[in-house]
């Protein structure tokens, strides 16, 4: 049974109209650049988690770049980051000339430490950049008060996380100063190619990204500062409005694809319920795991990846494959590892839960078309692996 990392054509087939409708409306109105498709696309998202701006943008790269430009960061300044995410968290930091920060990682949703943060803080600290990795909210409630304690901004990485809730009902990227998003074909709501967003609630920030993302112009061709291009096509504005209504309901079927795999991993003795933090005789694998708040409250995780943690990883992918099942690996290097940043020269010693998951995340199946036998053959497959 072949089994997917991601197959993207089975949603395209599922709307398959719509989209070329609006693929087509584009097309014959030649109105390609901004312009009323994208604001109506800003107004359905801003609707959507409930923010006052949404400005539609390139890539959830640039959002960050945006982002980290509007708060005017500079070549002196410190941003803090995680250091397991994806490399344009940090690499935007450096592109400003700025410097990032690593911070390790809580092991069990992959997120920023906040208990880690403080000590890295100090007086040239402008921002943190918290990520919802893999489509789980970081702990926002102990981030926003080291954040109003030492006057620190906080630009939320939500690329993986559009739909996303914290444990309060927020959606994440509303609970910062700024939410960044991409809509890189693989994320829950994906274009037809790169595009990302910013939210805010500040209208002086909004405007300062709307222009900012034409060159900084207003009016034509007068420029009061330096922006980019950082525009949204029409094109994917009007494939991302047909995709929203339907956002909802495909993050219910990966929640669901979730749970199954949950069932299953307990049939197979997979799991240890009671340990989700060290390998044992009975458990041969950890899960992502939801956070709570003292009320009992959960995040609404929306399973952008479903990464779990393993024993002999590299061995175990290379079996999965054999049986035609995809998975990949999201991030076998830490930041502070990266070549390009061996200048900041980090202590290697300061990250060990990031040093250990980069060896033992593997990202499965997911998305929401997978049907439950497929689902099942993988978790089957894992045991298989392990208890042969």
């Amino acid at each position: 049974m072949k089994v997917p990392l991601l197959d993207l054509t089975k949603q395209y087939h599922s709307i398959q109209n719509e989209v070329e409708n609006a693929i087509l409306a584009t097309a014959r109105s030649q109105k390609c650049i901004l312009g009323e498709e994208v604001e109506n696309f800003e107004a359905n998202i801003a609707k959507y988690l409930n923010c006052k701006y949404a400005i539609a943008v390139s890539s959830g790269t640039d959002a960050l770049l945006m982002a980290l430009m509007a708060l005017d960061v500079r070549p002196d300044d410190e941003v803090i980051v995680p250091d397991f995410t994806f490399f344009a968290t940090a690499g935007c930091v450096a592109r400003m000339f700025a410097k990032p920060v690593f911070v390790d990682v809580d092991p069990i949703t992959f997120n920023i430490d906040p208990s880690k943060i403080e000590a890295k803080i100090t007086n040239k600290t402008k921002a943190i950049i918290p990520v919802h990795l893999f489509g789980q909210s970081a702990e926002m409630d102990k981030i926003v008060e080291i954040c109003k304690k030492h006057n620190i901004a906080i630009i939320e990485d939500a690329a993986q996380a559009l739909g996303t809730q914290y444990k309060d009902g927020r959606f994440v990227g509303t609970v910062g100063d700024f939410g960044c998003f991409s809509f890189y074909p693989s994320k829950n709501l994906g274009a037809f190619g790169d595009g990302g967003l910013i939210t805010t609630n500040d209208p002086e920030m909004a405007a300062k990204l709307k222009q900012m993302r034409n060159h900084g112009m207003n009016p034509k061709y007068y420029h009061k500062f330096i922006g980019g291009n950082f525009r949204l096509d029409a094109l994917q504005a009007g494939i991302l409005n047909v995709k929203l209504d339907y956002l909802n309901q495909w993050h219910e079927k990966r929640r669901k694809n979730a749970e199954l795999y949950l069932k299953y991993f307990q049939e197979f003795r997979l799991i240890d319920i009671a340990n989700n933090f060290e390998f044992s005789k009975d458990n041969y694998l950890i899960y992502p795991k939801a956070i709570y708040s003292e009320s009992g409250a959960e995040n609404f995780h929306i399973y952008n990846q479903f990464t779990i943690r393993v024993q002999n990883r590299n061995e175990l992918q290379k079996f999965l494959s054999t049986r035609e099942i995809g998975s990949d690996i999201y991030y076998p290097v830490p930041l502070h590892r990266q070549e390009c940043f061996a200048y900041l020269n980090a202590n290697d010693k300061e990250f060990a839960i990031t040093n250990r998951i980069a060896d033992e995340v593997l990202s499965i199946p997911i998305f929401p078309e997978l049907e439950e036998e497929q689902i099942r053959f993988v978790a089957e497959s894992i045991s298989d692996f392990y208890q042969k």
